[in-house]
């Protein structure tokens, strides 16, 4: 019989299956466990959306919708991001995409040509290193451990110039999946300062944008609109993971060429989950306060408890995560700590070493869950923290 997997797409041998997605599966079959992994809102979607969509259900809108979104969507969107984040583009300058991951796929192929390099700050969602992979191009990945995991305006610059010709993106993810990290304007501009007017790119996934605890959010489009690709959705902001509903956006001579990535991969998204994005934008720009709200006392408490426990964390600004540095004392390969912890907890949190360099020694959990189960996993992980103290202290 002809082995015919070694014919497919070489690209596809640099590229594993989803390791954290793997953890989460081996975690779930646990009985009881506190789970910890997946950066999902816990919250519904609100009632108002919820009814536009059955509306739109009951008006029979169930066919194609334009390649590139829906007239009002659209519209909608580009007016949500003036009045929020003081981002201006036009209904024109907009794409509606299948999730921000769709999004984030069509930008990378269509600003890479093959051995075209991709400067990445780690600890980072592997994604971006998967597409960077797929398009043909080199991942060149920056360890930010060091300076609290953030990208400075020196460590851009060194990187640059030590890659050499061929840098023709770089990908920023704020506030951060890992450590929920975010950027001030001033340190964004200052990124941008180094890339202005290089022929490079700067692909801002902003997915968690109403997700910032911090003030208002920041943004490299701003600054650098020319040359940015914004990401963002309504994932997050409206507890809509499943509506799959992202947008890009760019100046228009460069979304022209995105939507034929865009209309050749999904043609649209589907029509009804479109119009009950529309409703988000248009009536529930403030939808996200309360779910923040929740987000923040969850965030504090855990930081909290973690500490307590000697975990070191990354101050998230951000998101829904926490990025812990394991104790000294305790085991420091993340991914068997995290699968002890899991099976002995049994408390569920990703070994930070798969988000990259600098993840090592990490976990990440998520508290997008219920203060109840984050409070039962607290109180499961300090009895496994002291058990192992208490075994050591023993020998």
């Amino acid at each position: 019989m002809m082995q015919m997997n070694q014919y497919l797409n070489r690209q596809l041998s640099q590229v594993k299956p989803s390791a954290i997605l793997a953890f989460s599966t081996f975690a779930n079959q646990i009985p009881n466990i506190v789970n910890f992994t997946l950066g999902e809102p816990d919250f519904n979607t609100p009632e108002h959306i919820k009814e536009a969509a059955i509306a739109s259900i009951q008006a029979n809108h169930s066919h194609y919708a334009p390649s590139n979104g829906t007239a009002g969507l659209r519209q909608a969107a580009a007016n949500f991001l003036a009045q929020k984040y003081d981002q201006h583009y036009t209904a024109d300058e907009v794409i509606v995409t299948e999730g921000a991951t769709e999004g984030i796929y069509t930008a990378v192929m269509s600003v890479l040509n093959p051995g075209d390099k991709v400067i990445i700050p780690t600890p980072t969602f592997p994604l971006y290193i998967a597409d960077t992979v797929l398009a043909g191009g080199e991942p060149i990945l920056v360890d930010t451990s060091s300076n609290g995991f953030k990208l400075t305006p020196q460590m851009l610059q060194d990187t640059i110039e030590k890659a050499g010709e061929g840098v023709r993106l770089v990908i920023l993810n704020y506030p951060s999946n890992p450590t929920g990290v975010t950027y001030s304007q001033s340190e964004l501009d200052a990124l941008g300062d180094v890339l202005r007017d290089q022929p490079i790119f700067v692909l801002c996934d902003e997915i968690y944008s109403e997700l910032n605890y911090n003030g208002p959010h920041a943004s490299l489009s701003k600054s650098l609109k020319d040359q940015v690709i914004l990401i963002t959705g309504v994932s997050k902001s409206h507890a809509m993971t499943g509506w799959r509903i992202g947008l890009m956006c760019a100046p228009q001579a460069i979304t022209d060429e995105l939507g034929k990535i865009h209309q050749f991969t999904i043609t649209s998204a589907a029509t009804v989950t479109q119009d009950a994005a529309e409703e988000a934008f248009k009536n529930g720009i403030d939808d996200a306060l309360p779910m923040r709200a929740q987000y923040q006392k969850r965030r504090d408490y855990i930081v909290e408890q973690m500490e307590q426990m000697g975990f070191k964390c990354a101050t998230p600004g951000g998101a829904f995560y926490i990025f812990a540095q394991i104790p000294e004392d305790l085991d420091q390969d993340d991914e068997r700590f995290a699968r002890d912890l899991a099976q002995n907890g049994p408390v569920a949190a990703v070994p930070g070493s798969y988000f990259g360099p600098g993840g090592s020694g990490y976990l990440r959990l998520s508290y997008a869950t219920s203060m109840e189960e984050i409070q039962r996993g607290m109180q499961l992980m300090q009895a496994y923290v002291q058990n192992i103290r208490q075994q050591k202290g023993g020998h």
